[in-house]
């Protein structure tokens, strides 16, 4: 009986089987097998192995061949039209994993697998940066929200993070313009009125943004009637990109929680639901509308305080058309000081007025048609460009303090993102300045409750009130009502059961590595104790602390040229007086209370001047830094995280 082994196309071996004497032979056509005990093939076993192994490769190669095509045609495709949403959760879910991952190894005194733990900050702090700005859009606003909070993060953070509010970069016209024909249904000639081709009596526009953000860039136009505006234009991959990207943040967000034992997780729900109304210009339009009606009916910023004209005629979810701004952005502090060489006039369409005073509309800069057309109105600056506004930045500061509080604490609508690059100033006839205040996709909502409350609390901080502080604490779920007035103050509350000091000095008589381990344990055990009962915690105090941040940073920047702790205390106890969701019998009795509180806040006048004094002699930079040195030894003893505020740098 023969039996076919194996075929190859030279040779066919056969294997005869003599079962009489058990022996099996191989006959080979050519004589080519001589010793017949050591055949090629001693058995069959061995010609098995050698067949399954040539099946396994082919199956493995097949396999991998199918997965190479497969995942190109999934990475094409997702490019192509999805925007890429696919590859950037799958680097989202990677990078969190391996960040994850070596905290859970490495967060120990001393490190098996870094060389220090500021080694390990470095390494993941460099990994996060780079998945951020890899990715873009909303991952770009996070890390803006990260640079907010750095100065209570590692100093290795806080470097990688210091410019994350640089401009992004810009998508071509072309893809702008399909964006305006997708909401509009119609080019951006027909929307707009306008001419690429210098037509008479068109507008023009401009194809090259003026400014570009992690959502949308902003072009400058002109209508066809002489109005000049900000076409603010969602970027075209964000509405494909944000539904994935919210669902990474959820899941990389409950991974964090569930490793670390941080109760964070319950917060991003509210924290989601405010990052995607940011992406509804429809509801952008309805805010700053919202918040121009408030500035117009309180006497005392109405003449400060300006918001742009949205024109709703121009506005889609994606697309918001407001009134053009001429002004000096907030960072450049020598513009907003220089000397004033612009005459009697005040900045160009300061409250409204004409840009050109002769009512005429300024010639256009010489370009390229549709790129750069907008007017040079710089003629304020003198013949040689060395002038400013004028101001002083005290007059400034007060401004955008007292805009913040009434927010805060007078209205219950609260603008959360006035980083520099969101507020413009302008010069006034009068030589006063006007805050312009633009950009209004992230509010808050506060209920009158929780607006009565809050203002309570910063009465009684201001006035070492330590029952109404631990009532109002235990209410919001706080563990720990000392911790988290410091955080509200921006320095050590010291008027407690001082348990910030006292954990600073439980630091001492350890060595560097362990006292570095043991200040950071703490740190996540005060982000606990704050955030405390979650089913009570106000998720609206996450956005206000945000802009107490940033006011504190804006006013720093500056050389702390006002009181602010006084100024928002102060717009604290006087709106529970002018609240008019209160009875009449609260607010009287309100009323007392605040003018004991003026008294009261004397002695933070007292502080103030005496920091200003230093600073004018040369051995201070003012009251904001004294907070700060405060705050710095707080946070070094207690959480072992050192302060940086320079997060506008770049």
């Amino acid at each position: 009986m023969t039996y076919s082994i194996f075929r190859i196309p030279w040779i066919n071996l056969n294997l005869q089987a003599h079962k009489a004497s058990g022996i099996n032979t191989f006959h080979s056509p050519f004589n080519a097998v001589r010793n017949i005990g050591n055949p090629p093939f001693r058995n069959l076993s061995t010609a098995s192995t050698w067949s399954d192994k040539y099946s396994r490769t082919k199956r493995y190669s097949k396999l991998l061949a199918w997965i190479t095509l497969t995942g190109g045609v999934v990475y094409v495709l997702d490019t192509r039209f999805y925007a890429s949403s696919l590859t950037r959760t799958a680097r989202s879910f990677a990078t969190g994993a391996i960040v994850s991952l070596d905290y859970k190894i490495n967060f120990r005194p001393h490190p098996p697998l870094a060389k220090s733990i500021a080694h390990l900050h470095a390494r993941n702090a460099g990994r996060l940066d780079n998945l951020l700005r890899e990715n873009g859009g909303l991952y770009l606003k996070i890390g803006q929200a990260i640079a907010m909070q750095s100065a209570v993060l590692p100093p290795e953070f806080q470097r990688r993070f210091a410019k994350m509010f640089d401009d992004a970069p810009q998508n071509d016209w072309k893809d702008v313009e399909g964006v305006i024909r997708e909401d509009f249904g119609r080019s951006p000639e027909e929307v707009f009125g306008v001419s690429f081709n210098g037509e008479p009596g068109k507008g023009v526009m401009e194809r090259v943004a003026r400014a570009s953000a992690s959502v949308a860039q902003v072009h400058w136009a002109r209508l066809p009637d002489g109005r000049e505006v900000a076409v603010k234009v969602q970027k075209k991959e964000i509405k494909q990109q944000v539904g994935w990207d919210l669902w990474a943040f959820k899941a990389v967000m409950y991974i964090t929680t569930k490793l670390f034992d941080l109760p964070f997780y319950n917060l991003v729900p509210y924290i989601s639901t405010r990052l995607l109304l940011e992406t509804d210009f429809e509801n952008e339009a309805d805010n700053a509308e919202r918040m121009a009606n408030l500035v117009a009916n309180e006497s005392r910023l109405r003449d400060r305080v300006y918001i742009p004209k949205v024109y709703k005629e121009y506005c889609t979810k994606r697309v918001m058309t407001a009134e053009w701004i001429e002004g000096v952005r907030l960072w450049d502090k020598e513009a907003l000081t220089a000397p004033w060489k612009g005459g009697k006039e005040g900045s160009p369409g300061c409250h409204g007025a004409p840009m050109d005073s002769t009512g005429a509309a300024a010639p256009f800069v010489e370009g390229s048609p549709g790129v750069y057309l907008k007017p040079d109105r710089g003629h304020w600056k003198g013949a040689k460009g060395g002038g400013g506004l004028g101001l002083r930045l005290k007059d400034v500061m007060t401004t955008m303090v007292d805009l913040f509080s009434a927010q805060m604490f007078l209205w219950g609508w609260v603008h959360c993102d006035p980083h520099p690059g969101n507020i413009f100033i302008r010069r006034q006839p009068s030589g006063n300045p006007e805050l312009v205040l633009i950009d209004h996709g992230l509010y808050v909502h506060l209920e009158p409750t929780l607006r009565h409350e809050y203002a309570t609390f910063w009465k009684s901080l201001l006035t070492f009130d330590n029952a109404t502080l631990g009532r109002i604490a235990q209410g919001w779920g706080i563990s720990n009502a000392d911790i988290f007035a410091s955080a509200t103050l921006m320095r050590p509350y010291t008027g407690g059961d001082m348990s910030t000091t006292r954990g600073m000095m439980e630091a001492l008589g350890k060595d560097e590595s362990e006292r570095a381990y043991a200040m950071q344990v703490r740190a996540r055990q005060g982000l606990r104790d704050i955030l405390g009962d979650e089913t009570k915690w106000p998720r609206e105090l996450i956005f206000l602390g945000r802009n107490m941040r940033i006011v504190q940073g804006n006013n720093q920047f500056l050389g702390s040229p006002v009181n602010r702790i006084k100024i928002t205390g102060t717009w604290a106890s006087r709106a529970l007086v002018d609240s008019t969701d209160l009875t009449l019998g609260e607010r009287l009795r309100n009323f007392g209370r605040h003018l004991v509180f003026r008294l009261v806040l004397l002695s933070s006048d007292l502080m103030f001047y005496t920091s200003k004094l230093k600073q004018t002699l040369g051995f201070g930079k003012g009251m904001e830094d004294d907070l700060e040195a405060h705050m710095r030894e707080m946070a070094k003893g207690t959480f072992g995280v050192e302060l940086n505020h320079s997060v506008f740098d770049g």
